[in-house]
């Protein structure tokens, strides 16, 4: 008897044991982008998509173009909080994974302070892809891909006909996070839209399903609304005018003509057709994040010699530093779910003022600052355990204002370069 119970209650145990194992693994798969993103796991996720996600790769050029290494930066300090700092702590404070400065062409810091940081690792860019995207829709404007940006969202995706990017919504209007689309991206509402299309991209779902669900909750081109779900419906408009995935489109027109160093990547849905997500599944070196600033830095040209190969269109450069739209400048942003110290147009966030520096920026502290009146690009990969966090964005800013300040200061604008 005492047998027989003792033999029950191991298999009641085994039985329990299993059904916790499948109950855990049911909550880590529905909370598996909360986890991946804790500190310190998300050291490695942003480092390992490739390793937890279905991907394309971006291949590298035979040949790259050399980033001319010359010289140093000089210990810089900037201010924040009422109190001076160096950069040292700023990647301490922001979880500063990788770092890189690039002045007049030529690398003047270049650190990997994360744990599973180096010069050819693939860092996860969130939403520092939309400025990629961006670029890649202007090539294809200059193509005649895309015939006008001010073409309806449906000429290029029949598929969203009597759905919220139907009945007047334009590519300008994705550009600009203006569709009027999907309210607020709030991602502690339950059942939010993005939330939604989360969990069909991880999971296997339909993400054209979660989009063409998605209300009106504006008219489109009034009111600034940051949309991933925006940005990815982008994607679609230029897969589907150019025949080609958007990691073809990178590699042809990007990771080619710059002489990239690395082979990037998207990751893509689980659920098929697989596509990458044109608002935030790009894998990059740090060192091609620096070339491709340098191509907007030096006004969408490969190099700043006169006979550099135009890459992006000069106009669509301009584009992304500032924009005429009152819903869109400093100031205006808060309620649709941007900074206060920041405008928008064209993919890019603005920084106003007599430079009209601007910034891609991914969740989690990805940065692609450019500054062209200064010839300066910054790269900054993080690994914060929020999503969002304003004052290490502020700190961030105060930063990289110091370092460009300090390069104008001490090159002259009729040096030699």
């Amino acid at each position: 008897m005492a047998r027989a119970l003792s033999s029950f209650a191991r298999g009641a145990a085994i039985g329990v044991g299993v059904g916790a194992a499948i109950a855990g693994g049911a909550w880590l798969w529905r909370k598996q982008g909360e986890i991946a993103t804790r500190r310190p796991i998300n050291e490695w996720t942003f480092t390992h998509m490739n390793r937890v996600m279905p991907i394309e790769e971006v291949p590298r050029p035979a040949r790259s173009r050399g980033l001319e290494a010359r010289g140093a930066l000089r210990p810089i300090s900037y201010e924040f909080a009422g109190r001076s700092r160096t950069l040292a702590e700023l990647h301490e404070r922001t979880h500063t994974t990788s770092f890189m400065v690039v002045h007049r062409g030529r690398v003047l810091s270049e650190v990997y302070p994360g744990r599973f940081a180096g010069r050819g690792v693939r860092f996860m860019c969130y939403s520092l892809s939309k400025s990629v995207t961006s670029m890649l829709v202007g090539i294809a404007v200059e193509r005649g891909e895309i015939a006008s940006i001010d073409d309806p969202v449906v000429r290029y995706l029949p598929e969203l006909a009597d759905s919220a990017y139907d009945d007047g919504t334009t590519v300008a209007h994705l550009l600009d996070m203006s569709s009027g689309a999907g309210g607020l991206e709030d991602w502690t509402i339950p059942d939010a839209p993005i939330l939604r299309f989360e969990k069909a991209v991880t999971t296997g779902g339909s993400v054209l399903e979660v989009i063409r669900s998605l209300p009106r909750v504006a008219d489109p081109g009034t009111v600034f609304n940051y949309s991933t779900i925006d940005a990815h419906v982008l994607g679609w408009v230029l897969e589907a005018a150019t025949g080609r995935t958007i990691a073809q489109n990178a590699a042809e027109r990007l990771w080619a003509p710059m002489g990239a160093e690395y082979d990037g990547y998207y990751f893509l849905t689980r659920g098929r057709p697989r596509t990458a997500l044109g608002g935030g599944s790009l894998n990059a070196s740090t060192r091609d994040l620096a070339r491709i600033g340098l191509i907007m830095v030096n006004r969408g040209r490969a190099g700043s010699e006169s006979d550099a190969a135009q890459i992006v269109p000069e106009a669509w450069v301009e584009r992304g530093r500032s924009s005429d739209l009152p819903h869109l400048q400093l100031g205006t942003l808060e309620s649709g779910g941007g900074y206060a110290h920041y405008g928008y147009a064209n993919q890019w966030w603005t920084l106003g003022g007599a430079h009209r520096e601007f910034t891609g920026l991914g969740v989690h502290g990805q940065y692609l600052w450019v500054d062209p009146e200064r010839e300066t690009v910054i790269v900054k990969t993080s690994a914060w355990g929020t999503a969002d966090d304003p004052d290490r964005d502020l700190e961030t800013v105060a930063a990289f204002r110091a370092i460009t300040e300090r390069l104008a200061a001490e090159t002259p604008a009729s040096a030699p370069r």
